[in-house]
């Protein structure tokens, strides 16, 4: 299925691994030019290099930090003069530390509003100018089943990513008259390093860890980048332009509430 998607501009974070990475690449695939942002400057390089050999697309690194506001103005400001707009927008970060709530103080708090949702209220800000001179545009926030469904020692993510939802459901509606839409994923255990870290995170053996998870989960596997890639490029395209205020979680059935 074509998603209509050459051409379009698009800025992925957290796209030097991960979930993030694969997104990129889909996006890439499909023919969209890809900024992609990561704090760490030579990791994100290779992986531009590798999408750009792979998939034949204009790909364009900007390391940065987007727990700061001037980095968030950065990534825009580089795309804007370097593509000349932005069409879709795809918020993803790494996650806050693991640990008993009332176990973080205020600083580990903050931290967490920074990258959490800061960066994402800011990068927001600066893209839908362009978005609205071109018609339109997508946005999409990456979270976790966590957000929707606590887990205990996850409560800088559960907290934080719970605002990135409320704040989704309220842009949507702000933002639909200028025919931007917003939505967000919530992957449940997906194959990445920070699950890696929860597997190791305890006294268990990981491999034991990692049978548990799998247990959970009614489609009996862990997820991978691509499952959530494959549904993030059909919702920032055209094809999915129907779409938005929706909250979707990716996670072979692990969340059960009938909400």
């Amino acid at each position: 299925m074509d998603l209509h998607l050459k051409d379009k501009i698009a800025i992925v974070g957290g796209a030097s691994q991960g979930i993030g990475y694969s997104i990129a690449h889909t996006l890439a695939m499909e023919g969209a030019t890809v900024v992609i942002t990561a704090r760490r400057k030579e990791p994100l390089l290779a992986s531009a290099r590798r999408i750009a050999e792979e998939t034949g697309a204009r790909v364009i690194p900007v390391a940065a930090d987007l727990r700061t506001e001037s980095a968030c103005q950065e990534i825009v400001g580089r795309t804007l003069d370097e593509c000349g707009g932005v069409d879709i927008l795809v918020n993803n970060a790494g996650a806050p530390p693991l640990g008993p709530v009332l176990s973080f103080d205020d600083a580990a708090w903050e931290r967490a509003v920074e990258q959490n949702l800061l960066s994402v209220i800011r990068m927001i800000r600066q893209v839908v100018p362009s978005m609205e001179q071109r018609g339109g545009g997508s946005i999409l926030n990456i979270t976790a089943i966590s957000a929707i469904q606590p887990i205990p020692q996850f409560g800088l993510s559960v907290a934080t990513w719970s605002a990135v939802i409320g704040l989704a459901k309220t842009l949507a509606l702000e933002l639909a008259a200028k025919q931007i839409k917003i939505n967000t994923i919530c992957p449940g255990y997906i194959n990445t390093p920070r699950l890696q870290k929860v597997f190791a995170a305890g006294d268990e053996p990981a491999d034991d860890v990692q049978a548990k998870l799998c247990a959970e989960v009614p489609l009996g596997r862990i997820g991978t980048p691509q499952d959530i890639a494959n549904l993030v490029a059909l919702l920032v395209s055209p094809r999915g332009s129907y779409i938005t205020g929706t909250t979707t979680q990716v996670d072979g059935g692990l969340f059960r509430a009938t909400r």
